[in-house]
């Protein structure tokens, strides 16, 4: 049996996730699915790092795009800024972990500021990726 390449495997895991992600949303469209993967990019970069969840996350940005025929800049983009948008944990960013411990913050700090500032980001991004980015 001849073994499959690993660019090949990640291409076919990505495409079956983003069907997975397409079935998912349904009536909600491009709009939803733009949502599923902004906040499943957040939610990654809040436990990893963030170079680590837009790596992830990028090909099946890319192939949910793709299943849904619509223009993947847009994806492209809501992974680029929920990568970026890692307030919740200490986690998710070398800065966050370097003050931490020196500054005397709790995790319950970052959840506290974090959560509201990744929901806010992730409010305009969705409000705006469209409009700058149309499907």
């Amino acid at each position: 049996r001849t073994s499959m390449p690993s660019w090949q495997r990640a291409e076919s895991i990505s495409a079956a996730v983003a069907r997975q992600l397409a079935g998912v949303v349904g009536d909600l469209g491009p709009l939803g699915a733009l949502a599923l993967v902004y906040f499943g990019t957040m939610l990654l970069t809040e436990v990893i790092s963030n170079n680590a969840a837009a790596a992830l996350m990028f090909p099946i940005g890319v192939a949910t795009a793709a299943q849904l025929g619509v223009d993947a800049r847009g994806f492209v983009m809501a992974i680029t800024i929920a990568a970026s948008c890692g307030f919740s944990t200490p986690i998710g960013y070398q800065t966050h972990l370097i003050v931490f411990g020196p500054g005397g913050y709790r995790f319950s700090d970052f959840v506290r500021v974090g959560a509201p500032l990744d929901l806010l980001c992730g409010v305009v991004a969705l409000a705006l990726i469209p409009y700058f980015f149309p499907f």
